[in-house]
């Protein structure tokens, strides 16, 4: 890789700020908080799977990136300032179907995160011995699918009729093997020099988890959330750390994604 802009110190606000970027779903808030105040970071929401796009092309210097995407991508590390995971339940990575899960045969997903795709691929395949055909509803018609793969908000907000089997894939994974499930986490490219960044996001996260009261008011009651649900997901299935625990269950769901062939096996070290 070329070299790229040093992390701009606090104390030099004319210099090019820090480039960060996250997505914009009610889930990644507690992280994000207060640095979109910051004269010198610059944040920008984006879907998850564009992310990697703005780490590959420069336009970020740092991005919350879905877990699958650092063996996508060459010279990333991994920070461990936070993440988005989860410890069994995790509400809003669902599969819906209007069969039995251990029939479904086509599965629409939505493809906006890269990792719950994947995660979808190896419980269907390691707890089910499932191969479905898996359909892109951003280019097919996803009322051809027999289940579906739904993220984010709109699984609470906009939870589709007729599904009368659902499949928490945070729950399944847990009973799977025993582990948490980290969704996203921090990433930098390795060229980027951090300098006190990380201990930033550190602290970003914590405040932002003291005052999920403001967080729920303003971001999750107008997208159409329930205010005592989004508080009780934030704080109850959200698990925003990534200690020793989260890092073996990175590594299992990268050696369990070259199992199958969603990543080149051998998967590549995590680099911290």
């Amino acid at each position: 890789m070329s070299s790229s802009a040093a992390i701009t110190p606090r104390r030099n606000p004319k210099r090019q700020g820090t480039r960060i970027g996250s997505v914009s779903y009610l889930n990644a808030k507690p992280l994000i908080y207060g640095l979109d105040e910051a004269d010198d970071l610059r944040l920008t929401l984006d879907v998850p799977a564009r992310l990697i796009d703005g780490l590959r092309d420069r336009r970020f210097d740092v991005a919350l990136l879905p877990v699958i995407d650092y063996q996508r991508l060459p010279g990333l590390r991994v920070l461990t300032s936070g993440g988005i995971g989860c410890d069994g339940h995790t509400l809003t990575v669902r599969i819906f179907s209007k069969v039995p899960i251990e029939r479904i045969a086509n599965l629409a997903c939505d493809s906006d995160s890269h990792t719950s795709v994947a995660l979808a691929r190896i419980v269907l395949a390691e707890a089910y011995q499932l191969r479905p055909q898996f359909v892109d509803w951003n280019h097919e018609d996803p009322s051809s699918a027999e289940a579906r793969l739904l993220i984010g908000d709109k699984v609470v907000c906009e939870e589709p009729a007729g599904f009368d089997h659902q499949l928490d894939l945070g729950e399944a994974w847990k009973q799977m093997t025993g582990l948490p499930f980290v969704f996203a986490t921090w990433m930098a490219r390795a060229d980027v020099e951090l300098g006190d960044l990380p201990q930033r996001l550190e602290a970003a996260k914590r405040a932002g988890l003291a005052n999920v009261d403001e967080i729920v008011e303003r971001y999750a009651v107008p997208r159409g959330w329930p205010a005592s649900l989004a508080r009780q997901y934030m704080t109850e299935y959200l698990k925003y750390d990534v200690g020793e625990r989260q890092l073996d269950a990175i590594r299992l769901f990268h050696q369990l994604a070259a199992k199958h062939g969603i990543i080149p096996n051998p998967p590549r070290e995590l680099v911290l």
